[in-house]
């Protein structure tokens, strides 16, 4: 058997959910734009350029969580996915899936966005193995915290490895294995597999992939 990783955003994505899921909101008039749209963007180059600190965006991404009852944020969603989600998913993304499913690897969506945005686009994809950050809840409402070791850079390693310690796996279970991504901020989990796959990657994984011999191709 084989292992077949994806990253979501700027990869199967022509686009980042999180930052959408908080621009979505915005415009429902849920988050003051002032207050939070130039946060928003700030949050989002800090990705780009590698320098973001995990557990200050998160406390940013989720307390909208725990402002709003679960029935409002489920239907948000519902509108979300059709207006922000769908329109990106890129166009080689299902094709590369159904690859992988065909010769039937391990498909697993690996990323750092919580499972509340990302568990319905992960259904949508066909992919029911999901691994991401996790919103805390209780009685099934969000508190707006983080639960356990969010899924990035490095704790992206160790969420995979907590999973697959869970379905009683190891890597040493798998022959080969594929993790497609875009980010500089993937580069551990990158190193971890036999065929690290760079998508429409940011220069910083451009660079490394053409100095390493990864593959390197596009979704879009």
């Amino acid at each position: 058997m084989n292992l077949a990783l994806f990253d979501l955003d700027n990869t199967l994505l022509a686009g980042d959910s999180d930052f959408e899921w908080a621009q979505f909101l915005i415009e429902q008039k849920a988050l003051d734009r002032e207050l939070h749209e130039a946060r928003n963007l700030e949050f989002y180059e800090q990705y780009k350029d590698g320098t973001l600190d995990i557990h200050e965006f998160l406390n940013f991404q989720l307390k909208p969580l725990a402002r709003h009852p679960r029935v409002q944020l489920d239907a948000w969603h519902r509108e979300f996915m059709s207006q922000k989600i769908l329109p990106i998913i890129a166009p080689g993304t299902r094709k590369l899936i159904e690859k992988h499913r065909l010769d039937g690897d391990l498909c697993i969506i690996i990323t750092a966005t919580n499972r509340f945005v990302t568990a319905p686009i992960a259904q949508a994809l066909g992919i029911e193995n999901l691994i991401a950050t996790e919103a805390e809840q209780k009685d099934g409402e969000f508190t707006g915290k983080v639960v356990g070791t969010p899924c990035f850079r490095e704790g992206k390693i160790t969420r995979l490895e907590n999973w697959l310690d869970a379905h009683n796996l190891t890597w040493m279970s798998f022959l080969q294995s594929w993790f497609y991504s875009d980010s500089l901020n993937d580069l551990p989990l990158l190193e971890k597999v036999t065929h690290p796959v760079a998508v429409n990657p940011d220069p910083t994984l451009k660079n490394h992939a053409e100095q390493n011999a990864w593959q390197i191709m596009s979704l879009r």
